[in-house]
């Protein structure tokens, strides 16, 4: 029997107007490297979304995203400050640590988010030769916990950063979704708010895989190529990563995709809620739903259905919905919470 998916975004398939324009990229020759006319295309589109003077480079995932940004910001005695729970810490195998040389400075948080006051707490010891230098603070638009930053909150943190000598990384693997539950376009929460360069991500949004450096910042921009070359990061048949973002990025596909994944993740916390054995334990911003729930239900439920255990010490669970949803794959899936509650 199938299985249906709670575990990730990244489980779902392909947008069919992706897919369309993967297929359309396929029907000729054309340079390799991102010479070619996709790309150029997707860049443009790109520009009409975060301003014309932007550059954009197309990387294979997130992962390369994220290592590729921080290189082009940090030597190897300087440091990204972060939120304790973000992806660069805990899902990345130390990827960022391991390509960058860089030391990551871990700020406590409860919801993923980090504050000025906490950045303060790791931004010490200028100057000492003894202790890595704070360059960059890194943080995830929607957080790993799914919550969002409003752009007053980007703004305070990229104020201190800019104060202080210092870049903003925004990781906006889930960045549409972050948009959509603000009600504000792309460039309001990342360049207008002081981002200097942001991971955007598509693979979690309907596309088949490539995500995006967007480098806000003119300063930063003039090594990136070689960086993403020897971090493996550069496709030679680029414009199937650029197709996809061209369509992601026309007639509003990333809103109309992370748009009906936020409203199935309400759906869904909404039914949980349900349950007097069931507490939803973060704020439902994005397209992700943290609760707890009893083990024995945890356990039956994954016979049927993919999700990840997020905390095993507290039975808490990650359901992740995304733009293939349906309403349906979320009644099916409280009707057996259900019927197990009452077995």
């Amino acid at each position: 029997m199938k299985k249906i998916s709670f575990a990730s975004d990244n489980y779902a398939g392909i947008h069919p107007d992706i897919l369309r324009a993967i297929s359309d990229a396929n029907r000729h020759h054309a340079p390799a490297y991102g010479s070619d006319e996709y790309t150029a295309s997707a860049i443009e589109t790109f520009r009409e979304h975060f301003g014309a003077d932007v550059e954009v480079h197309f990387v294979f995932n997130g992962t390369g995203a994220n290592v590729t940004a921080l290189a082009a910001m940090n030597a190897s005695y300087q440091a990204v400050i972060c939120s304790d729970k973000a992806h660069i810490q805990v899902d990345e195998c130390g990827a960022p640590e391991k390509f960058t040389g860089s030391k990551l400075l871990l700020v406590p948080t409860s919801n993923g988010k980090i504050t000025v006051d906490g950045i303060r707490r790791q931004w010490r010891r200028l100057g000492d030769q003894h202790y890595v230098q704070s360059h960059i603070i890194s943080i995830s638009q929607t957080t790993e916990l799914g919550t969002v930053y409003t752009p007053d909150e980007i703004r305070d943190i990229a104020d201190f950063a800019h104060s202080h000598q210092m870049y903003l990384h925004m990781d906006g693997a889930r960045l549409s979704n972050a948009a959509v539950f603000l009600g504000l376009d792309l460039k309001s929460i990342t360049r207008d708010a002081g981002v200097d360069v942001l991971s955007f991500g598509g693979t979690k949004n309907g596309m088949m895989i490539g995500e995006a450096v967007v480098l806000f910042n003119r300063a930063i921009n003039g090594n990136f190529m070689y960086i993403r070359k020897q971090s493996m990061q550069l496709a030679s048949k680029m414009r199937f990563i650029s197709a996809q973002f061209q369509a992601l990025l026309t007639n509003q596909l990333w809103q109309k995709n992370a748009a009906h994944a936020n409203d199935m993740a309400l759906l869904l916390a909404e039914k949980l809620s349900e349950f007097s054995d069931i507490k939803v334990t973060q704020s439902v911003q994005g397209n992700a739903i943290f609760a707890i729930m009893p083990e024995v239900l945890i356990t039956e439920l994954q016979k049927k259905y993919h999700f990840y255990v997020w905390d095993e010490d507290r039975y808490e669970v990650r359901l992740m919905t995304s733009f293939d949803t349906e309403a349906a794959d979320i009644e099916a899936f409280v009707r057996d919470i259900r019927e197990l509650r009452t077995a």
